[in-house]
């Protein structure tokens, strides 16, 4: 759909479960750069592995920043078997990454904080609108499609 504002009212046209999943880090300390920029220089190499293997599973994400600190990744996937898949693979970005910051973490005491959250997002408890927009957040993960297939209130889409 490229980047360019569709000028009528959309919705995700997302079908199902919807997987959220929520990761970041926040550097607490500036000057253990040994313990931080490996964590900071992971992510993009795990998001650009999932990028290009379209089976792996996660259909798109958005990276957030609040303040120069603290950073957090939205992302959004097919199914919680995929995400656990890609997670625990060790052939994977991931995997790998996490036992190093594992041992890292043991002598860093606290200089780099991590954190994720997962949410299996029943069908008919999530709704979205766009309207003006390029395809953003879940629209962008799963497409969009005109309103009035999903209804054009809110309350008729969480019905759906």
């Amino acid at each position: 759909m490229g980047k360019a504002p569709i000028a009528e009212r959309v919705t995700a046209a997302a079908e199902g479960d919807v997987v959220v999943f929520l990761i970041g880090m926040r550097i607490n300390r500036w000057r253990s750069v040994r313990h931080w920029l490996p964590a900071f220089t992971a992510m993009p190499r795990m998001l650009k592995e999932l990028a290009r293997e379209e089976g792996a599973g996660m259909l798109g994400c958005r990276v957030y920043t609040a303040g120069p600190r603290t950073y957090t990744v939205v992302q959004y996937w097919e199914s919680r078997a995929k995400l656990l898949a890609y997670a625990s693979a060790p052939d994977r970005q991931h995997r790998p990454a996490w036992a190093a910051f594992n041992r890292r973490a043991r002598s860093g005491a606290g200089s780099v904080g991590i954190w994720h959250e997962t949410y299996i997002v029943p069908a008919g408890s999530y709704e979205a609108i766009y309207h003006g927009m390029p395809p953003t957040g879940l629209g962008a993960a799963h497409g969009v499609e005109p309103v009035g297939r999903r209804g054009e209130r809110a309350a008729e889409r969480l019905a759906g």
